[in-house]
């Protein structure tokens, strides 16, 4: 993986940077679009729905930066010797499980 982490930022090459931008745009349609429903008093069980998919969505999103975190910064930082990033792995994914 081409991510890593120096001074508390991430690299990301251009086609993982837009995966996640699409992934955050398609997010923010969906929210965009339960608003639009509240507004026009849609039925609460068809807003809930919608709410659930971009709950399902934003865990996508999550999975899938934790996975490339693990699998560049993560992995690089050990391997220079920096154990330190499985003690904030740890709260990270801890912070993710509330």
């Amino acid at each position: 993986m081409a991510d890593c982490c120096h001074e508390k930022t991430t690299h990301r090459d251009d086609e993982t940077k837009k995966k996640l931008i699409n992934r955050l745009a398609r997010i923010e349609g969906q929210i965009r679009g339960i608003r639009a429903m509240v507004e026009k008093d849609a039925y609460c069980p068809d807003i809930l729905t919608q709410s659930s998919a971009v709950s399902a969505a934003v865990n996508a999103f999550n999975r899938e930066l934790i996975s490339r975190h693990i699998n560049g910064c993560v992995v690089d930082s050990i391997r220079s010797g920096d154990d330190s990033v499985v003690d904030e792995l740890c709260e990270t994914l801890q912070k993710l499980m509330k």
